[in-house]
């Protein structure tokens, strides 16, 4: 029998101090324990654009198929989510480009995405492009995704090191996005929640200004105020620099068991 988790969130995203106007987009939905992060890119306002469709776009074809299952329980339901947040980020990936075909302004615009679904004792996780969840767990910061980039494709053969990347060039080129290709490939991973869990998922104009061991510092430093420790977060990476929009979700896996709530919360255990 899985014991019903209490969920905390905190989201914040902030232009940077070198971009004219932010392409990030961020969405929760408490409700169905979800969150959606995208970092847009194309000209004209084309990257806000497929920031703000995927994150619209992944959220209503979610919040309507899990509404759909609540009413329709079934044993199985639960063995599908990574199945529907795939299906939710294709959606996606088709208004972008449905979109593009439309304006002209919009060509060639897309957008990296990653989005998590808590459900009973797991988070399942689906990411395209370099956007990225980290776990703190016992007090250390673990990076769950994996970028799609060339830069860590140059890692993963051996050409760069760890410590190289860090000054690499290319460290924003990546291999995958979304509304870019007719066919996408959306990595997806289910990984057992405890509680005391800290999740962050963020865009790279976090990860651009700071190591994971300054991010895990900074969310040392505030374990019980999950606002001020995203407003650290976006703080410190302007004080060293903001070149890029920065966007970050926190989520907190309580550690006292909480009473279910709704009928969602009946059927998956979430809490608001």
């Amino acid at each position: 029998m899985s014991i019903p988790l209490q969920l905390e969130f905190a989201a914040l995203t902030d232009t940077g101090l070198l971009r004219p106007h932010n392409e990030d987009a961020i969405a929760i939905s408490p409700d169905f324990g979800l969150v959606i992060l995208a970092d847009g890119m194309g000209g004209y306002n084309a990257g806000e654009v497929a920031s703000n469709i995927a994150i619209t776009t992944v959220r209503q074809v979610m919040e309507t198929e899990l509404r759909a299952i609540a009413a329709e329980p079934s044993v199985d339901a639960l063995d599908h989510m990574s199945a529907l947040l795939c299906h939710a980020v294709n959606e996606a990936n088709t208004a972008i480009l449905t979109a593009a075909l439309q304006e002209p302004d919009y060509a060639g615009m897309g957008t990296t995405l990653v989005t998590a679904l808590f459900h009973q004792q797991t988070i399942t996780l689906a990411h395209v492009g370099d956007s990225r969840c980290y776990r703190q767990r016992d007090g250390q910061l673990e990076q769950l995704t994996r970028d799609h980039s060339l830069l860590q494709d140059q890692i993963d053969a051996g050409l760069v090191s760890a410590d190289e990347a860090w000054f690499s060039p290319n460290r924003n080129l990546i291999t995958r996005a979304v509304g870019v290709e007719d066919n996408i490939e959306v990595e997806v991973h289910d990984y057992v929640v405890l509680p005391g869990d800290l999740y962050l998922l963020c865009s790279d104009g976090l990860t651009d200004m700071l190591t994971a061991q300054h991010i895990e510092a900074i969310l040392q430093e505030s374990p019980e105020d999950l606002q001020l420790a995203a407003a650290s977060l976006l703080a410190i990476a302007n004080e060293q620099g903001g070149r890029d929009n920065i966007s970050v979700i926190l989520v907190h896996v309580q550690d006292h068991e909480a009473q279910k709530e709704g009928l969602i919360g009946r059927l998956f255990g979430w809490i608001k």
